[in-house]
């Protein structure tokens, strides 16, 4: 079978961009669709909430802004959660022993808003996104920093890259994700860092990463993971 022919970017992809997907290992294949990924670790809503160790698996569109995880967490994993994007919104469903609502959230622009910054944040998975998704709107701030946008009014989000000595994405940041708080969101300051790069089919991907909630001025690390396995087809 012959090979994909590479996606040809348009001019409008800032040269920045083009190196960053380069640096990662991203060829460009217009025949790739999707990362398929698996992860554990930690996770906990608060400050001084106690962790709970989940293990997650997670599909993310490289055209489209979509994407599925799916974590199991708490004793013998009976509570499961369901944390999605796609074409027709967001989706956060926390449930126990698969049968038992316990909490979530129903689409609306804040939920779609939040997990569009979630997709964006997560580029460090897929790098083939980077030139394959052409929803994806870009800045270059300076040689370390990009920004990335996607979305329109409400719904709109936009995160903050910023790159590494060598290039490769250490921080996706911003400073009004949605958090949900009681019975509604409350735009809140948020980063994720990514370390521990490794090779996974020529790919430069972290293999660690933690995410962080400011609130009043304080961070807290809201989760942490490991990534157990990784490809792309």
């Amino acid at each position: 079978m012959p090979a994909a022919e590479p996606r040809v970017v348009g001019p409008a992809l800032p040269e920045a961009v083009r190196r960053l997907a380069a640096g990662l290992g991203a060829p460009g294949d217009a025949s790739l669709a999707e990362v398929a990924l698996t992860q554990s670790g930690t996770m906990r809503g608060a400050p001084g909430a106690r962790p709970l160790r989940f293990s997650a698996r997670q599909r993310i569109n490289l055209r489209q802004l979509a994407f599925t995880w799916r974590a199991t967490m708490g004793p013998f994993g009976c509570v499961s959660v369901v944390d999605a994007l796609d074409e027709g919104g967001g989706r956060l469903d926390v449930r126990l022993l698969r049968a038992i609502p316990l909490g979530g959230a129903t689409d609306g622009p804040a939920l779609m808003k939040g997990e569009i910054m979630r997709y964006l944040a997560e580029l460090a998975w897929a790098p083939d996104a980077l030139l394959a998704n052409a929803a994806l709107e870009w800045r270059a701030l300076d040689s370390q920093t990009l920004r990335v946008a996607a979305g329109r009014g409400p719904a709109r989000g936009e995160v903050t890259l910023r790159l590494d000595a060598l290039g490769r994405i250490a921080e996706a940041a911003a400073e009004d994700r949605p958090r949900r708080e009681g019975a509604g969101f409350v735009e809140r300051p948020w980063r994720g860092r990514f370390s521990d790069y490794r090779q996974h089919q020529g790919r430069w991907i972290p293999c660690a990463a933690e995410v962080d909630w400011i609130l009043d001025g304080h961070p807290f690390t809201t989760w942490s993971g490991t990534l157990r396995s990784w490809a792309v087809g």
